[in-house]
Formats: structure tokens, C-alpha cells, sequence
């Protein structure tokens, strides 16, 4: 795997942990030079509109993280070093283990992300979040989803 490849692929794990622990700010760092979409027909989101999502719909537990696992798999990373640009589709399933809520999966689907390279170092561009595969038992990770 090449250095970008792999710096790539760094950030998608990134997200997923910060979420996973509950850190929405850092997870939603990560865009702030991205534009994020999400599904539906609805205007693209910035950083800050995408934290202020989180922290509206995404259920904390007493112990500070919404009990999720996202796991991101399969990342199909295409780098057109030339161009400081780069595109990745990968899957994502997220599982969830709660009081109410035995481990299972909750929600699988596909990200299409796209990065750049700039002073050297990758970023997010853009994220299509509307690609969701699979829908299980979302109540107890999202508001206004039991």
C-alpha cells in the first residue's frame, strides 16, 4: 500500500473511532474542508451543520459514547497522485450493544468519499452519506428512530 494509500484510509478509520468514542467534534474535524452530503435530494452540509447533526440525532450513553462499532471495510482507494486527488468507496457496518440492545447490527452501507492533498497532507473533500444498504434496529442509536 503507497503512503497515500495508506494516509487514506488513516482518516476513514479516524472518523470511525472518533465517533465511536463519542468525540462528534473530532469526527466532524475531519470534514471541515469537506462538503458532506446526505441522502435524499437535500443541500450539502459543511463541518459545523454536520456536528450540529450529530449531536442532535445521535443518542450518548452514561458513558460518554453512543455504544456503535463502525466498521469500515473493503475501501476501493483510487489516487491520482499528479492531482493531489483522490477518490475511495467503501462499506460501513455499524454495530451497537446497549442495556435494552444485545450486540447486532444496526445499519450497513457505502461511503463515497473524496480527499486531496494539500501542503502534503490528506483531507476529506467531500462525503456522500445517502448511500445506506441496510437498516436494523436504529432506536437506540438515534432520536426519533423506535
Amino acid at each position: 500500500m503507497t503512503d497515500s494509500a495508506v494516509a487514506i484510509s488513516n482518516l476513514l478509520y479516524q472518523y470511525a473511532e472518533r465517533l465511536d468514542c463519542g468525540d462528534f467534534e473530532g469526527a466532524a474535524a475531519l470534514f471541515r474542508h469537506a462538503r458532506i452530503k446526505l441522502a435524499g435530494d437535500r443541500p450539502t452540509l459543511d463541518s459545523a451543520q454536520m456536528l450540529a447533526v450529530m449531536r442532535d440525532l445521535i443518542t450518548l450513553y452514561p458513558c460518554g459514547t453512543p455504544r456503535t462499532k463502525h466498521v469500515t471495510s473493503n475501501p476501493i482507494i483510487e489516487v491520482d497522485e499528479a492531482a493531489n486527488r483522490a477518490t475511495v468507496r467503501s462499506y460501513y457496518t455499524v454495530f451497537q450493544c446497549t442495556e435494552g440492545l444485545p450486540l447486532q447490527p444496526i445499519t450497513a452501507g457505502r461511503y463515497h468519499d473524496e480527499f486531496e492533498r494539500v501542503d502534503g497532507v490528506w483531507r476529506f473533500s467531500f462525503r456522500d452519506y445517502g448511500l445506506q444498504d441496510a437498516v436494523g434496529e436504529m432506536g437506540f442509536h438515534l432520536r426519533g428512530e423506535g
